[in-house]
C-alpha cells in the first residue's frame, strides 16, 4: 500500500487524475488531494466523491502569485506532514515539488506545456521525475520520462468515456442539430504574460456569423459582456465533454479544450499565437485539428467544417490516432503503483 499526495492547479488536473485515484483506491491505497479553488476545480472534486483540502483562490498579479507561493507551500508542508506520503504527484505544481523537496520526498511532475518556461523552471529543480508526452520538445535531462500518449488519454480514452449523448436534451437541441462551442480562457496563467486573446469586437462578429449556420454556446473564464451572455453555456461541469463529444465545431482559445475534441473526433480551431506540440501533431499528423495564430481565416475554415457532409471522417481518424497511443491511465497507474521501481523501468 503506498500513500500519495497529490496537488490540483486547475480543473483539467482534476481529470488527469480521477481514474488513477478511482483504481488505486480500489487496491487499497491512500490519497491526500490538495486543490487550488480554482474554477470547478472544487465542484468537480466533489461530483467525483474526492475528499481534498483547500489551498485557496491563488492570485492573479505576479507580485500576489509570488506571496501566495508561501500560502500554498505551508498548507501543502502542513497536510504532508500529518499524511506522511510516499510520493507527491502533480501536475507541473511548484508548491509540491518544493514541499517535497524539503521533506526528502520524491516528486513526480508530469507536464505538457513547453512554453511554460517560468512554471517549468519552478517545479522541474525540485522534482525528481518528470513525465511529459514523446511530442513535447523539451528535454529535462536523467529525470526525464516520455510516453506515447496525451494527457487528455487519461480520461477521454474509450476505455473510461463513453460520452452521453442526453446532452443534446440538455441543450434544448435535437440529436441532429449542429451547435458550436466557443471557449474564452482567461489569460492570467504565468505562460500568459503579455497575451490578451480575442477582442471584444472579434468575439462579437464570431458568434454573430457562425449563429446564422448553427446553435453557438461560449464556455468562458472570463466575465462575459452583456450582449453575448446568452450563448453563455449552463450546465454541470462535469457533462462539458459530452458537450464536446457531440458538437460540430469547437473554436477555443486553450489548448486542452481544443486537444480534447481531437481525442473525441471532433474537429477543432485552436486559435492562440503559442503553437503547442500536442496540438501541432494532433494538426500535422493526424488531421484532427486547426492552429491559427491570429483570427484571419478563422471564420472561413469553421464554414466549411460546418457544411462538410462526412462527420464521421473525424471519428475515424481519433481512431486511428487513439490505437498508435498507449492507455495512459494505465501507464500511469503502473508508474504509480509499482514505484519506485517502475521510474528505472520507465526511463
Amino acid at each position: 500500500m503506498k500513500k500519495i499526495l497529490i496537488d490540483i492547479g486547475h480543473p483539467a488536473h482534476v481529470h488527469y487524475f480521477k481514474n488513477l485515484i478511482k483504481i488505486l483506491k480500489n487496491k487499497g491505497h491512500k490519497f491526500c488531494i490538495i486543490s487550488r479553488d480554482k474554477d470547478v476545480a472544487h465542484s468537480l472534486l466533489k461530483t467525483y466523491n474526492i475528499p481534498f483540502i483547500s489551498r485557496g483562490k491563488g492570485a492573479k498579479s505576479f507580485l500576489g502569485k509570488f506571496l501566495y507561493l508561501f500560502r500554498a507551500n505551508y498548507i501543502i508542508y502542513k497536510a504532508a506532514k500529518s499524511f506522511n506520503p510516499d510520493i507527491f504527484l502533480s501536475f507541473a505544481s511548484p508548491y509540491a515539488a518544493q514541499v517535497s523537496w524539503l521533506l526528502k520526498k520524491h516528486h513526480i511532475a508530469f507536464t505538457d506545456t513547453e512554453h511554460a518556461k517560468l512554471g517549468n523552471f519552478a517545479f522541474s529543480k525540485f522534482s525528481k521525475t518528470i513525465v511529459t508526452p514523446e511530442c513535447l520538445p523539451v528535454d529535462f535531462g536523467l529525470k526525464h520520462i516520455k510516453f506515447n500518449g496525451y494527457m487528455e488519454l487519461s480520461y477521454l480514452h474509450p476505455n473510461y468515456f463513453k460520452g452521453d449523448d442526453l446532452i443534446h436534451k440538455v441543450l434544448g437541441l435535437g440529436k441532429k442539430d449542429k451547435y458550436v462551442l466557443l471557449r474564452f480562457v482567461s489569460w492570467d496563467a504565468s505562460h500568459d504574460y503579455g497575451m490578451k486573446g480575442l477582442t471584444y469586437d472579434l468575439k462579437v462578429e464570431m458568434v454573430q456569423k457562425l449563429s446564422k449556420h448553427c446553435k453557438v454556446f461560449i464556455s468562458s473564464e472570463q466575465k462575459l459582456p452583456e450582449v453575448l451572455k446568452k450563448y453563455q453555456i449552463k450546465i454541470s461541469p462535469y457533462k462539458i465533454h459530452d458537450v464536446l463529444k457531440y458538437c460540430s465545431l469547437f473554436i477555443g482559445e486553450g489548448a486542452t479544450m481544443a486537444s480534447e475534441c481531437a481525442v473525441l473526433g471532433v474537429p477543432a480551431i485552436y486559435l492562440n499565437e503559442i503553437e503547442c506540440s500536442t496540438c501541432s501533431e494532433q494538426q500535422h499528423k493526424y488531421d484532427l485539428l486547426y492552429n491559427f495564430r491570429s483570427f484571419n481565416g478563422v471564420l472561413d475554415k469553421a464554414l466549411r467544417i460546418l457544411d462538410e457532409k462526412d462527420r464521421k471522417k473525424y471519428r475515424k481518424k481519433s481512431d486511428t490516432m487513439i490505437k498508435s497511443k498507449v492507455d495512459v491511465t494505465k501507464f500511469m497507474v503502473k508508474l504509480v503503483e509499482d514505484f519506485p521501481d517502475s521510474i528505472k523501468d520507465f526511463k
